[in-house]
C-alpha cells in the first residue's frame, strides 16, 4: 500500500515538469502581419542607425517611418475623416470639454 501511495505521489510531483517541457517545445510561428511588422521595424531601425540618430530624434523618426511604411493612411483621408479633423481642431481651439464639446462636435459633423 505504501508503495502505491508513493508511486502516485511521485507521479503527481513530476506532472508539472512534464507539462512545462511540452510548452517549451511548442513555439508559435509569427503571422504574416507580424512578419511584415518585424521587417518594417528592422528596416526603420537600420535607417535610423545609418543616420546616427539618438534619443527623441530617433523616436520621432521611428514613429514616422513605421507609419509611413504602413500604407500612407494620412495622405488619403475620406471626406468624413477630413471633417472630423477640422471639427476636432475647432473644438480644441475653443478649449471645449465635456458635454459642450460633444454637442459642438455633433453639430459640426452634421454640417
Amino acid at each position: 500500500m505504501r508503495k502505491l501511495v508513493l508511486a502516485i505521489c511521485l507521479m503527481f510531483a513530476c506532472t508539472p515538469f512534464a507539462l512545462a517541457q511540452e510548452k517549451k517545445d511548442t513555439k508559435k510561428e509569427p503571422s504574416a502581419a507580424q512578419k511584415r511588422q518585424q521587417q518594417r521595424m528592422k528596416d526603420c531601425n537600420e535607417q535610423a542607425s545609418t543616420k546616427k540618430m539618438e534619443g527623441d530624434e530617433r523616436k520621432k523618426f521611428m514613429s514616422a517611418c513605421l507609419k509611413g511604411a504602413s500604407g500612407k493612411k494620412d495622405e488619403k483621408m475620406t471626406a468624413q475623416q477630413s471633417r472630423m479633423k477640422d471639427c476636432n481642431r475647432q473644438a480644441s481651439e475653443k478649449n471645449m470639454k465635456g458635454d459642450d464639446r460633444k454637442k459642438f462636435m455633433s453639430a459640426c459633423l452634421k454640417g
